[in-house]
C-alpha cells in the first residue's frame, strides 16, 4: 500500500511540475513590440518583464517601409510600434492607430517642450510618443581635411574630389540641398526643388558616389575623408585612436531630421500593457540608459540628468534642422528630381 501510495505521489509531483514548467503567460500579459534593429538595449525588455511579471515578443524591421508593408500585407497581432514621423502621419490617416490616454502615461511630461512644438505630423501628440531624435550629419577627418566650416558647403570643395560621399537617400540629399538654400526639407515648390537640384548637382562633381550602405566602413578605413551620414553608423566603425581624429557636426545650416516615436495599433490587444511600457521607457533613469546605449540626444529632460556617456551630438545642434514629413503627392516631384540627379 505505502509502495502504491509512494508510486501515486510521484505521479502527482510529476504532474505537477511539468505543468509548472508548461505554464504560460495570460494573453493580456504578453506585449507585442516591433521596433527597429538595435534600437532597445534587451536590458530595458528584460527589466520591465521582471518589473511587471510580463513577457515581451520582441521582432525587429530595418525600414519604415518594411515595417508599413508588413502591416498591411495583414500582419497582426503587434501592440507598439516605433515608425519615423511621416509614417506615423500615414499611419494616422489610414486610421492604424489608437489614441494615446497620455493620463496613463505621466512621464510624457519629462519630454522636451521645444521638441514637442516641433512636431506637425501628430499634433499635441494625440497618437505617438516621441522615443528618439536625431539627424544625418557630415563626418571629416580631420588629418586629411583642413579649414572647413561645419557647413554643408564643404562638398563644394573640388580639392576634396573623389574623397567625399553623400548618402544614396532623396530626403537627406535633397532635404540638405533645400536647407542649404534657405528653404523647407518638405517643401513642394518647384522653383526651390529646381535650386536644390542645382546644389546637388555642385556636390555631385565631387564626391565620389551617393552611398547609403559603406560610407561607415569606407570613412573608418580611410577611404572616404568627408561622408554624410549617421553618427551611430560612422562611430561604430571606429576604434578609441580613431575617433580622436574625427569631427562630427551637423550643418550650421541645419537639415532633416528624424524623430521615431511609440504608438499602439488601434487593433492592438494589450493596450494597457502599452501603455504602462511607453511609460517606463520614459522613467528618466531608464531613459538614460537608452540614451547612453544609442549616444543620441535625450527628448526627454529629466532623464539628462542621470546620462553617463557623452551624446555624439546635443539638441541644441537641432535648432535649424527639421522633421521630415510625409509629403504625399509631391513625392512624384521628388522622384522625378531625384532620378535626374542620380543619372
Amino acid at each position: 500500500m505505502k509502495k502504491i501510495l509512494t508510486i501515486i505521489l510521484m505521479l502527482m509531483m510529476f504532474f505537477i511540475t511539468g505543468c509548472a514548467k508548461k505554464e504560460k503567460h495570460a494573453p493580456n500579459t504578453i506585449l507585442y513590440i516591433y521596433n527597429w534593429t538595435y534600437y532597445l538595449p534587451d536590458q530595458i525588455v528584460r527589466d520591465f518583464e521582471k518589473k511587471f511579471n510580463v513577457k515581451v515578443v520582441y521582432d525587429v524591421y530595418s525600414s519604415n517601409e518594411e515595417m508599413f508593408a508588413k502591416l498591411k500585407a495583414g500582419g497582426k497581432g503587434y501592440d507598439i510600434i516605433f515608425p519615423s514621423g511621416d509614417f506615423v502621419k500615414i499611419m494616422i490617416k489610414e486610421n492604424m492607430l489608437e489614441p494615446i490616454d497620455k493620463s496613463k502615461v505621466p512621464n510624457f511630461n519629462y519630454l522636451d517642450k521645444d521638441v514637442l512644438a516641433k512636431i506637425k505630423f501628430d499634433p499635441n501628440n494625440k497618437y505617438s510618443v516621441p522615443y528618439m531624435i536625431g539627424t544625418a550629419g557630415i563626418a571629416v577627418n580631420k588629418q586629411y581635411v583642413k579649414n572647413y566650416e561645419h557647413s554643408s558647403n564643404i562638398f563644394n570643395r573640388a580639392d576634396l574630389k573623389n574623397k567625399m560621399t553623400l548618402l544614396d537617400d532623396m530626403r537627406e540629399v535633397l532635404g540638405l540641398a533645400l536647407k542649404s538654400k534657405g528653404y523647407s526639407v518638405n517643401t513642394n515648390d518647384k522653383k526651390q526643388l529646381a535650386e536644390a537640384s542645382e546644389v546637388v548637382q555642385g556636390w555631385k562633381k565631387n564626391i565620389l558616389k551617393f552611398d547609403a550602405e559603406s560610407f561607415a566602413k569606407g570613412f573608418a578605413a580611410g577611404e572616404f575623408w568627408v561622408v554624410q551620414g549617421y553618427a551611430e553608423n560612422i562611430f561604430l566603425e571606429l576604434d578609441e585612436k580613431q575617433r580622436e581624429n574625427v569631427d562630427f557636426f551637423i550643418p550650421k545650416e541645419g537639415g532633416p531630421m528624424y524623430i521615431d516615436s511609440m504608438v499602439i495599433l488601434k487593433d492592438a490587444t494589450n493596450k494597457e500593457l502599452a501603455l504602462k511600457f511607453i511609460n517606463y521607457i520614459h522613467e528618466p533613469q531608464v531613459f538614460a540608459q537608452i540614451v547612453d546605449f544609442l549616444k543620441l540626444p535625450a527628448v526627454n529632460v529629466e532623464a539628462r540628468k542621470f546620462i553617463q556617456n557623452q551624446p555624439h551630438y546635443q539638441i541644441e545642434d537641432l535648432k535649424n534642422c527639421e522633421f521630415k514629413e510625409d509629403l504625399g503627392a509631391s513625392i512624384e516631384l521628388y522622384n522625378s528630381v531625384w532620378e535626374q540627379l542620380r543619372i
